[in-house]
């Protein structure tokens, strides 16, 4: 199920508010049940990510002042993953696993649908990975750049 059938299906058995709050979430909103949560989470991801990509470039950067080691784990690994794909996948089972977290015990509440929809949203990010395609491109770039030094 994709988000917009999943919003179809909300529409008339959810609140107004609660569908309105659906049609605006993102994997960075921080308001609602769960929502808030996840975003103490993600932040915590975004910011080890963006701290790991500066290192690995070669800056000199600060690390986060708040740090998981779960999330260090997990972002070094998908850091050091042999394609960038391997390494989206390794962040994507993390953050269902602490989504799955988060839902816990909830079935038939806001948050369990908050956690739903969040998932559809991670889903919906995996659907833009295309292996052919990012091969594609990537052999192109390479190619690209050896004629650019055979040129020299």
């Amino acid at each position: 199920m994709d988000y917009a059938a999943f919003l179809d299906q909300c529409r008339g058995v959810v609140s107004d508010e609660v569908y309105r709050a659906l049609e605006t979430l993102t994997l960075r909103s921080d308001e609602g049940p769960l929502v808030k949560e996840w975003a103490v989470f993600h932040r915590v991801l975004s910011d080890e990510l963006s701290y790991q990509r500066r290192v690995k470039r070669g800056e000199n950067a600060p690390a986060p002042i708040e740090r998981d080691a779960a999330v260090t784990q997990t972002v070094t690994a998908a850091m050091n993953a042999a394609n960038p794909l391997q390494g989206e996948l390794l962040l994507l089972e993390l953050e269902f696993s602490q989504l799955d977290e988060l839902i816990g015990l909830h079935s038939f509440d806001e948050s369990a649908l908050y956690g739903y929809a969040l998932k559809l949203r991670l889903l919906g990010r995996q659907r833009v990975f295309r292996q052919d395609e990012g091969k594609a491109a990537f052999d192109g770039l390479l190619d690209h750049l050896r004629q650019q030094i055979f040129s020299l």
